[in-house]
């Protein structure tokens, strides 16, 4: 019997990265899967996007598992998309039990380099993203007597890292965010909590730009450091952590900030 067995789970951003490691991870605990992902381009992106093949990739591996899974191509900043989307894949999979809003994205500039589209479109993502996966949810939450929302926030959402004012308020945001839905939906038995990751081995995480701006200021580095001796986690660190957080083996945990960053933030 698995840790989420019979559960169903929705995930945003689940083409690649972080949201397939974390698909793939609660289905090989039983878990069904809604995979939501954009699949496309956005303005100032300096990683490669995710693509209809990347979220294809992860319907393989899911399956692969046994596991069902409904993918649907959607961007969390349109409410309509997204609710339909949600909506959709509770119909076909019969519940909803478990929510992963994890979908973001991160940009690189110094302060003076942040443009207002940039701005907008990592707080749009980031935060007002998260806010609509968890508000359309929660009510399938509710309907099926509980469950455990998990956002995937930041080191950057406990610490000001520089050179990603955008990225960092956004992640900051999903903290008080995680707070309120903690509290509100609490009497429905909800748990709500944070990820908060260190650099972590995915296509975001390899995006460019730090390492010229670090050169040119050099006493920002040590911000950066891990306290254990690693460059960077790996997406399934994260998924074991999220796994946690979904199953009952944390069902008294919430409003919890739970960081699996290497000792970055600790200090």
């Amino acid at each position: 019997m698995g840790r989420v067995a019979g559960k169903v789970a929705l995930i945003t951003g689940a083409a690649r990265g972080q949201g397939r490691s974390h698909a793939v991870r609660l289905a090989q605990e039983g878990a069904d899967v809604i995979a939501v992902d954009i699949c496309g381009p956005i303005p100032n992106i300096t990683y490669p996007h995710a693509t209809p093949d990347d979220l294809a990739e992860t319907v393989k591996q899911v399956e692969a598992l046994d596991r069902r899974i409904v993918a649907v191509h959607a961007d969390v900043r349109d409410r309509d998309a997204l609710k339909q989307a949600i909506d959709t894949g509770v119909a076909e999979l019969g519940r909803l039990d478990i929510v992963v809003a994890n979908a973001g994205i991160c940009i690189i500039k110094s302060w003076d380099e942040v443009t207002p589209e940039i701005w907008r479109d990592t707080i749009d993502i980031n935060l007002t993203g998260v806010w609509n996966t968890v508000q359309l949810a929660a009510p399938h939450l509710i309907a099926a007597g509980g469950g455990s929302i998990i956002i995937t926030s930041s080191a950057a959402g406990l610490k000001g890292l520089p050179f990603l004012a955008p990225y960092a308020a956004s992640k900051h945001g999903l903290v008080g965010l995680m707070r309120v839905f903690a509290h509100e939906l609490a009497q429905h038995n909800i748990r709500v909590n944070t990820v908060h990751p260190t650099g972590v081995r995915t296509p975001m995480g390899e995006g460019g730009g730090l390492t010229e701006l670090l050169a040119k200021n050099p006493r920002l580095g040590g911000m950066f450091t891990n306290s254990l001796p690693i460059e960077a986690t790996e997406p399934e660190d994260i998924s074991n952590a999220v796994l946690f957080l979904a199953s009952d083996e944390s069902r008294y945990v919430t409003a919890h900030t739970l960081t699996v960053d290497a000792g970055n933030t600790q200090y």
